[in-house]
């Protein structure tokens, strides 16, 4: 299993933790405190909302640490944790509609100089993803974003990991015909 630095450096970070050393844990909060801000505003669709969700996440993943018998599962474990507290924000406040409003607001950014072809297309693909769903767009951050694997995205959502492929396969057929319709209108 191939496994990344960041990975290796997270799974130290868990066991030094684990051991009591709070210099580990305060490194492991700096280092995943912007991404789990992140997905728990993508989910919640508010910045706010997202800091209470994540605060309250870090007091849990700091009371339980030590039940985490695996310490590579750290990241599927700590996002199953935000995302649940999100999507339980989510249905508290029934605040949905205005959450898919903001996201869809949201600008695509490129490093890339824009071309007026590839304008186009960023036009094109900022006007598809207004037509996915919240739950669409929580499965393309965490896939293409936060380049999550599978079998963590499954983790997290607490779906098998076929449905998790059969989904992202299905996102990518229905985006790249949006676009294309967009971009031929």
């Amino acid at each position: 299993m191939d496994r990344e630095p960041e990975q290796i450096a997270d799974e130290w970070l868990v066991l030094s933790a684990q051991g009591g050393s709070s210099a580990a844990m305060e490194a492991l909060v700096k280092r995943w405190q912007p991404k789990l801000l992140a997905h728990a505003r993508q989910v919640t669709g508010h910045r706010d909302a997202a800091r209470d969700v994540v605060q309250e996440s870090w007091l849990t993943i700091l009371k339980t640490l030590d039940q985490l018998r695996d310490p590579a599962a750290f990241r599927g474990w700590v996002y199953r944790i935000v995302h649940g507290r999100a999507v339980d924000w989510v249905r508290r406040t029934k605040r949905q509609r205005d959450a898919i409003q903001k996201q869809a607001k949201e600008p695509i950014q490129t490093e890339d100089t824009p071309t007026e072809d590839l304008a186009d297309e960023r036009q094109a693909l900022a006007e598809a993803m207004k037509h996915l769903t919240p739950e669409e767009k929580l499965l393309l951050r965490m896939y293409y974003l936060e380049r999550m694997r599978i079998k963590e995205i499954a983790t997290s959502l607490q779906l098998p990991e076929g449905t998790i492929k059969y989904r992202l396969f299905e996102l990518r057929k229905n985006l790249k015909t949006l676009v294309e319709g967009e971009c031929h209108a």
